[in-house]
């Protein structure tokens, strides 16, 4: 079992405190739960939340030393964080562990100088003051989640959620975060690089939405789609799907498609013993060698390395 502490910094901020034990406490295993999560802080007792409520954190950061993946939550702190904490983040990073934030958590991992010189996200409304303070990090403001070698970071709120579906499709693959999504009612894994926030989170024609479009889209991957077939079915123009598709997404239509096949390609090598021309075939990547390379871009593992890792059948 995958052991987790999770790091409450006071002031912090209760939604992100219970994403970990959400995700992470839903996901299921060969029968058992994949991972362990404790909740810890440098004193103790109550403490104090954004919201003015107080919560209680009975275990102490000698959970951290016991932990494979230490997460530090959102929190209104931004000085004086508490040594011990900052301490226990540089030994957990030292050690290799796997190290990350999520919202205003990557404020405490720079305090305590894990960023430095590494790629990493904030909560979009925190990023200028973020830049300020750290300016030895390259911030990518915009994006859901970063990850730079073994430091995650991820932006506010439910970007949380993203980043521990990614912790999960990488530990477990694609088929266990995607049966985890649907458990905890959330949006399939989602690429890091999608954008935060949309300025226009909804299309311009009045009541209109690509949703079943996306839905048939899903039912169709190992069909050669283009955007003229989905606009199609949209009963729309290509150029309109095209601005509505972002708008909803963030994503190209292609590059949405592209993702999507991606994540089947992933589901069917752990849960099938398929050859990799049929698994290319039914995912819409067309052929062993398009499924590499776009498998390799987006895991760094080739497909027969990829089904090694991550096998969901049984023995």
């Amino acid at each position: 079992m995958h052991k987790v502490a999770v790091i409450a910094v006071p002031p912090a901020t209760t939604f992100d405190l219970s994403i970990p034990g959400l995700v992470l406490g839903e996901t299921i295993v060969d029968g058992g739960p994949g991972y362990r999560v404790c909740v810890c802080t440098a004193s103790p007792g109550p403490i104090a939340t954004g919201g003015g409520l107080e919560v209680a954190v009975v275990r102490g950061l000698d959970v951290v030393d016991d932990a494979d993946t230490v997460i530090v939550t959102g929190t209104e702190a931004r000085e004086d964080i508490d040594p011990r904490v900052l301490s226990a983040l540089r030994r957990a990073a030292a050690a290799g562990k796997r190290v990350a934030s999520i919202c205003t958590g990557a404020f405490v991992l720079a305090e305590a100088g894990l960023l430095d010189g590494r790629s990493a996200t904030t909560y979009w409304a925190k990023s200028e003051e973020f830049a300020r303070r750290y300016p030895s990090v390259d911030l990518r403001p915009g994006v859901l989640y970063v990850e730079d070698g073994n430091v995650l970071t991820s932006a506010g709120l439910s970007a949380g959620i993203d980043l521990c579906l990614h912790l999960v499709r990488s530990d477990y693959g694609a088929a266990t975060a995607n049966a985890v999504a649907r458990l905890v009612v959330a949006a399939p894994v989602r690429p890091g690089g999608q954008a935060q926030f949309i300025k226009t989170p909804l299309p311009p024609e009045a009541g209109v939405s690509l949703a079943a479009t996306r839905s048939w889209a899903l039912d169709r991957l190992h069909e050669p789609l283009t955007r003229a077939d989905l606009a199609a079915h949209a009963r729309t123009s290509v150029r309109s799907l095209t601005r509505n598709f972002r708008a909803e997404t963030a994503l190209s239509p292609l590059q949405w498609l592209l993702h999507q096949r991606v994540i089947r390609a992933q589901e069917l090598l752990e849960t099938t013993d398929l050859p990799m021309d049929q698994v290319a075939r039914l995912s819409g990547l067309a052929t062993a060698d398009s499924l590499r390379v776009h498998l390799s871009r987006k895991t760094g593992l080739t497909p027969s390395a990829y089904r090694a890792s991550f096998t969901q059948r049984p023995a």
